[in-house]
C-alpha cells in the first residue's frame, strides 16, 4: 500500500511488542500517581512532567503532552516514518492518552503540526480507529458537522507495537465509543520536510523536544 496514494498505511511490529509493554505499564503508573498526587493536595497544575484528566478531545481519558519517553520514540521513529512515506520528515511532537471505558473520540482532522501523524498502540483491550478517505463528506450545520451515513470510514485494528501513519490534516478520523477497560496510544507527529508547515512548526514551536508548549 503506498501512502502518497492512499494518505494512510499500516506498519505492522513498527516498535518490538516488549517496547509496546513497557510503554502500557509506564502510562498506567503515570496515571496512577498523577491521579494520587492530584488527590492529595500537590501542586500540579503548572508542572508539565506531570499528566492530566482534562482532555478537551476526549474528556475523562489521562493524557501528557511531550512526554520525554514518548518524545525518544518520536525522534527514534523518523527512518521508519520516512520509509514508509517516501519522505523526509521533522519531528513535531508526542501526545499519549490512557483511555477506559466510555471514551470516545470525535470525528475531526488535525491541526498543521500533526501533517503526517501515527498512532501507535502501546497496549490493553482492543480499540479500531477509523479513517474517511473521503474528503468533505459532511453536510455544514452551523458550527457543527453533521456526517452522512456514506461515510462509515475504513476500521483499523492495531495490536501493541503497530502503527498507523496517517495524513491528519486531510483525512478524518476517530473512534467509537469504547467498550473495553483500559487501553493505550501515542500519537507521533510530524511534517514534511519539504511541504508548507516544517519552518513555522519545527517541534511544535517549541525550541527542543522534551518541553512544554510555550505560547508565540
Amino acid at each position: 500500500m503506498s501512502f502518497k496514494k492512499n494518505k494512510y498505511k499500516v506498519v505492522k511490529k513498527a516498535i518490538p511488542k516488549e517496547v509496546a509493554e513497557f510503554g502500557f505499564k509506564y502510562m498506567q503508573l503515570c496515571a496512577e500517581s498523577d491521579y494520587f498526587l492530584s488527590k492529595n493536595g500537590f501542586t500540579i497544575e503548572n508542572n508539565f512532567l506531570i499528566g492530566n484528566f482534562k482532555d478537551k478531545q476526549v474528556p475523562g481519558s489521562y493524557a501528557k503532552y511531550a512526554d520525554r519517553f514518548m518524545e525518544t520514540l518520536l525522534l527514534d521513529s523518523i527512518p521508519l516514518m520516512e520509509k514508509h512515506t517516501k519522505l523526509t520528515v521533522v519531528p513535531t511532537y508526542s501526545y499519549t492518552r490512557l483511555y477506559k471505558t466510555g471514551n470516545i473520540l470525535e470525528r475531526h482532522k488535525d491541526r498543521p503540526s500533526c501533517e503526517i501523524s501515527t498512532t501507535l498502540n502501546l497496549g490493553g483491550d482492543p480499540w479500531p480507529i477509523f479513517l474517511s478517505p473521503k474528503e468533505n463528506v459532511g453536510i455544514p450545520d452551523g458550527k457543527k458537522i453533521t456526517f452522512t451515513s456514506e461515510a462509515k470510514g475504513i476500521k483499523i485494528n492495531l495490536e501493541p507495537g503497530d502503527m498507523l501513519i496517517y495524513s491528519g490534516c486531510e483525512l478524518e478520523h476517530w473512534r467509537e465509543p469504547f467498550e473495553g477497560n483500559i487501553c493505550s496510544q501515542v500519537f507521533l507527529h510530524y511534517n514534511n520536510a519539504d511541504g508548507p508547515f516544517k519552518r513555522t512548526n519545527l517541534y511544535d514551536r517549541r525550541p527542543i523536544l522534551g518541553i512544554p508548549k510555550t505560547k508565540t
